[in-house]
């Protein structure tokens, strides 16, 4: 028989209505995993029971006759290899585990490797001659491993013929296990050495600017062993409705949405920052810091964030190298848990159009092997016996920040940065620092005076005029959320870090700008010059990259580009950086990159940008015909819109074509932006104003309103027991 138009719209509302299951199905689906109901914290005794460090694995190293405190010296990889493997497997069977794997990073894979990290499974068994099982982990497989180098990013420097990867424990970060898998943090490199991953690179950059800054700390009076970063790392994310989730190919493929017409509401009434959490988002949190502190991961803080349906979770902060592995952790637990509780994580820079995206703030601070927090000028002073040595590692740092804002704005060149920085929610792409008043100040006088003296921050009292709430003190310093790079009191933070990225390549670049900077003056005193002097003459060199002022203001943008401060819109051209001979010579020189690793990870990075943007643009393709196009035609609306739909899915397509014809993996990846930043929004303004005319029940894609409001889109079963 005929179907009548009338009678075909009321099929086609019906099948779309029942392709989306009510708020309570889901809520009967989730149930199991909500009635776990963990808690953060069941017992202070439980931190850390399964990450092998301190008293946990001080108690099983006794049982093989070795010393407290023996992982703290990385030279047990030499002398007591196997016993630390033996008490390893004593700890890993005790709390149910019998599988290990090294754990490493490979170059480039934020926003489509499950967890960022590589990792083969192996049992911990072999068998007796009479054919039984033993369980054995032998000291060689702890330290050790190969595998297929071939198969991960390697920007050229593996090949089929020659795949030689190799993991080799990294000591520094402690071993850990999840469920029934002990997890081994290692480096991963080539068959020549050279760097396959994100954390080799690190660990050069921390011994640069540990030797680099020791030798100029001991020139101005103060001998230490040794200097590190330290961080302290801010995750922000979106929990949304996994059911929604699945009806948003793009947010499944890419980890944004590249359509959909915006929510009646939004931001509009600044109501969302740091209000009382979703009760369903707050279970969700729960488990996952949870698990955290099983691991002895230290998540302190957890709230929300200026967007809708946003959070962040944030640690107490860390050695570098230790908190980069905990926050890849944290972003692949974040992940697993959400899916039990019926949401889906979105770690993405820029999910949703029009509303605030996500960072991941790097705070940094530099540490002595004795404790000291070198930018905290009143305990450096006190540790140091000198007012003089703080001012001359804050000019260093300037020179760094001036010199070398090129390899800033690379090392946050992430995808999603490309639609989050420049707006009213992260620092623009032109480098430089905000001091406060106070600092500037103490710097200039320095500068002028060439004397060091003794740092006192200024501070105020607030008198509200209450019998009840006595008058306070605060900073009389003010927040500059619009700096990338601000001084907040005893630590820089670098603000415009991509919320997805893994930040291995962040604090390389900071330690070896450090470095060198650090090294420069050292060379000057050296050669005769006084400290003060020295630190006097980079300050000045370098003066214009402070400033206190809104980053935001067009006017102060265009002054800052005119003085000479770092300014790279496009981050395309940005990654580029890190192969100009400049900075080839830089890493080279502190032993971080050389010139073949630098033009490998180059590569690999704008083949990542190029890969996301081509991923995006297949989803919009297909969105485009599969389901914008049919529910323009399901509701009888075409005239308007048909024809300009399909000009839209041509032109993407005709921009994957052009990127397919690129000469070269920079020609690829310019060609990959401007088909991401012109080609799709312009399509993207096509299919939002088709959405805004097709009726609700035969659109098949979620809707901003579906994903984005927790609050009102979660009933009483969702949260019952």
């Amino acid at each position: 028989p005929i179907v009548g138009v009338s009678t075909r719209r009321e099929m086609l509302s019906r099948f779309a209505r029942g392709s989306r299951a009510p708020a309570s199905a889901l809520a009967r689906r989730a149930a199991p995993a909500l009635t776990q109901r963990r808690n953060f914290i069941a017992g202070s005794e439980e931190y850390g029971k399964h990450c092998f460090k301190g008293a946990v694995a001080d108690a099983y190293l006794a049982k093989h006759g070795l010393p407290a405190g023996l992982l703290d010296d990385p030279s047990w990889t030499t002398t007591s290899a196997d016993k630390v493997a033996a008490a390893v497997m004593d700890w890993a069977h005790d709390n149910g585990a019998s599988v290990m794997t090294h754990w490493f990073q490979p170059m480039a894979s934020l926003g489509v490797r499950h967890g960022q990290t590589g990792q083969v499974h192996n049992a911990m068994f072999t068998f007796d001659k009479d054919g039984k099982v033993e369980w054995e982990l032998e000291g060689k497989a702890l330290l050790k491993g190969e595998t297929d180098g071939s198969s991960y990013p390697s920007g050229g420097m593996r090949a089929t013929h020659t795949a030689g990867g190799y993991t080799v424990i990294d000591p520094t970060s402690p071993i850990f296990l999840r469920g029934d898998t002990v997890f081994v943090p290692t480096i991963f490199v080539s068959f020549y050495g050279d760097a396959l991953d994100e954390k080799t690179p690190l660990m050069r950059a921390q011994k640069a600017v540990s030797t680099q800054a020791t030798r100029l700390l001991k020139l101005l009076g103060y001998g230490v062993d040794k200097v590190g970063p330290n961080i302290g790392l801010e995750q922000e994310f979106f929990l949304v409705p996994r059911k929604d989730y699945y009806r948003r190919p793009d947010l499944q493929l890419t980890g944004r949405t590249i359509m959909g017409k915006n929510a009646p509401r939004g931001q509009e009434m600044c109501d969302h920052y740091m209000a009382a959490i979703n009760p369903v988002a707050l279970e969700c949190m729960q488990e996952i810091q949870h698990e955290c502190f099983m691991l002895g991961i230290p998540l302190r803080t957890r709230h929300r964030e200026v967007a809708p349906n946003q959070y962040e979770f944030a640690p107490f902060f860390g050695t570098a190298v230790t908190q980069i592995d905990q926050n890849l952790m944290v972003m692949q637990i974040c992940d697993e848990v959400a899916a039990r509780h019926g949401l889906a994580c979105l770690p993405q820079e820029k999910p949703f159009k029009d509303i605030n995206g996500s960072g991941k703030h790097n705070n940094i601070s530099l540490g002595t092997n004795t404790g000291v927090n070198l930018l905290n000028p009143a305990q450096l002073a006190k540790a140091s016996g000198s007012h003089e040595i703080f001012p001359v590692l804050m000019a260093g740092i300037v020179r760094a920040i001036d010199l070398h804002g090129d390899l800033m704005r690379m090392a946050i060149a992430s995808p999603g940065n490309d639609f989050r920085l420049g707006a009213c929610e992260a620092p623009p792409a032109i480098i430089s620092t905000y001091l406060g008043e106070t600092m500037t100040a103490y710097l200039d006088e320095f500068r002028k005076s060439k004397a060091g003296k003794e740092y006192a921050p200024a501070v105020k009292t607030v008198d509200l005029g209450l019998d009840e709430i006595a008058p306070f003190t605060m900073p009389a310093e003010d927040r500059n959320r619009t700096s990338p790079f601000p001084y907040g009191g005893h630590r820089f933070e670098f603000r415009a870090v991509g919320s997805s990225q893994n930040v291995s390549l962040v604090n390389t670049v900071l330690c070896t700008i450090w470095a060198d900077s650090f090294g420069h003056l050292a060379d000057q005193i050296e050669a005769g010059g006084k400290p003060a002097e020295v630190a006097a003459a980079a300050l000045d060199q370098h003066w214009k990259v402070i400033f206190n002022g809104n980053n935001y203001d067009e006017a102060n943008q265009e002054a800052l580009t005119k003085a000479g401060v770092w300014r790279i819109d496009s981050g395309v051209d940005s990654l580029q950086r890190l192969s100009d001979p400049k900075n080839v010579d830089l890493f080279s020189r502190h032993g971080v990159l050389n010139e073949k690793e630098c033009k490998a990870r180059t590569a690999v990075l704008l083949d990542h940008y190029s890969g996301t943007v081509e991923m995006e643009a297949l989803c919009m393709v297909d969105m485009i015909k599969q389901h914008v196009i049919p529910a323009v035609v399901n509701a009888e609306v075409e005239g308007p819109h048909l024809s300009g739909l399909q000009a839209a899915a041509a032109k993407v397509e005709a921009g994957l074509s052009k990127m397919h014809g690129a000469a070269d993996e920079y020609s690829k990846a310019t060609a990959a932006r401007e088909l991401r930043l012109e080609t799709m929004e312009a399509a993207r303004d096509v299919c939002d104003k088709a959405e805004g005319d097709v009726p609700e029940d035969l659109w098949t894609l979620a809707t901003y309103k579906e994903l984005l409001f927790l609050d009102s889109h979660q009933g009483a079963d969702a949260i019952s027991d």
